[in-house]
């Protein structure tokens, strides 16, 4: 019963993100094993939408390690934990929630050991910035303590590069990169302190490969010389090599120009949706503080209130007009939301 609401939840999920989206383009380095434990590592700058998109990618049901604050309501901590996400504690959580941890990751040792995949993104907070900013050692325990427990593990660490052309916009456009398989076997031999450290550095160094990173130093500088260029921030490696070579070979794309055909369908879609529309833009919208959390919140919303909304419409249109009308509404309906969000 479990297995089938994720399969449910992820088949909608994934739904939803082909209609919220214009484009998600997912490049492995090779197949997910299906049979072995997996640790996926991801960057983290879009808040929700990067594990969402990790799930319905990844090819495994992968237990997420998610901030314990979202599971304070009791009913919404039920829902959560059905669908595989496990809170964990940071120091703004209170210090005394921090030994709630070590439950937790000996949960993960536990389930990586009975070869499940586990998703963590080891940066420890979302931020829009295109850069990979330094790792926690959390994952590092979950790493040491699986070996640990079990010296022949074939634990695989998955490096995961999330990119977005512009992730508080919508539509947008995402590119999700599956980097090389690192074996967790490869740290054995080194002392703790030894494998935390080559762990983290290790990790860090090919996430700054499979997403663009920008030296924080520079960075406002160097972000504003790539705008300039209009680089393609979906081919990171590209775009990193720009950087590298100072700006003096950079691959750059042509000026969009503007689609007055997407425009007409955007403003036809919102018209359908003009209750769900005025619902975010007056009410959800304003209330937002991190701009991170724009596309979440976006995105809730466009898989929630918006099906509502025009199920409620057809059901309108069935009783004054017909059932057929009523199914002609919804394709029509999906048809405009597919053209513009798609072109």
């Amino acid at each position: 019963m479990k297995s089938l609401l994720i399969f449910c939840v992820k088949t909608y999920i994934g739904i939803g993100l082909f209609f919220y989206f214009k484009k998600i383009e997912i490049k492995k380095h090779a197949p997910i094993p299906k049979g072995k434990p997996i640790l996926f590592l991801g960057n983290h700058q879009n808040a929700l939408l990067d594990p969402l998109i990790m799930a319905v990618t990844s090819g495994r049901y992968a237990h997420f390690l998610t901030r314990a604050q979202v599971f304070k309501k009791p009913l919404v901590g039920k829902i959560l934990k059905a669908l595989q996400l496990i809170p964990v504690y940071r120091v703004r959580d209170g210090w005394q929630n921090i030994k709630e941890n070590n439950a937790i990751f000996s949960q993960c040792i536990s389930l990586l050991n009975n070869n499940d995949a586990i998703t963590i993104f080891p940066e420890g907070s979302h931020n829009l910035k295109r850069t990979v900013r330094p790792l926690s050692k959390g994952f590092t325990r979950i790493v040491l303590g699986v070996l640990e427990e079990n010296p022949t593990s074939e634990l695989l660490l998955i490096p995961v590069g999330l990119n977005y052309k512009a992730a508080a916009a919508c539509p947008d456009q995402a590119m999700v990169f599956f980097g090389k398989p690192i074996s967790a076997s490869k740290y054995i031999n080194d002392t703790k302190n030894e494998a935390i450290i080559n762990l983290k550095t290790d990790v860090h160094c090919v996430l700054t490969e499979l997403t663009t990173h920008i030296e924080t130093d520079s960075y406002n500088n160097t972000l504003s010389k790539l705008e300039s260029l209009n680089v393609n921030f979906l081919e990171p490696q590209k775009v990193n090599a720009c950087i590298k070579s100072n700006f003096e070979n950079c691959e750059t794309q042509p000026k969009t120009r503007s689609n007055h055909l997407k425009s007409f369908f955007k403003m036809l879609l919102i018209v359908i949706c003009f209750v769900p529309y005025l619902v975010w833009k007056k009410i959800a919208q304003p209330k937002i503080k991190e701009i991170e959390f724009t596309s979440t919140f976006r995105f809730a919303l466009a898989i929630t209130l918006v099906p509502f909304w025009l199920l409620l419409i057809a059901l309108i249109v069935s009783l004054v007009f017909s059932g057929s009308s009523a199914v002609y509404f919804m394709v029509s309906a999906l048809i405009i939301a597919l053209l513009a969000v798609k072109l």
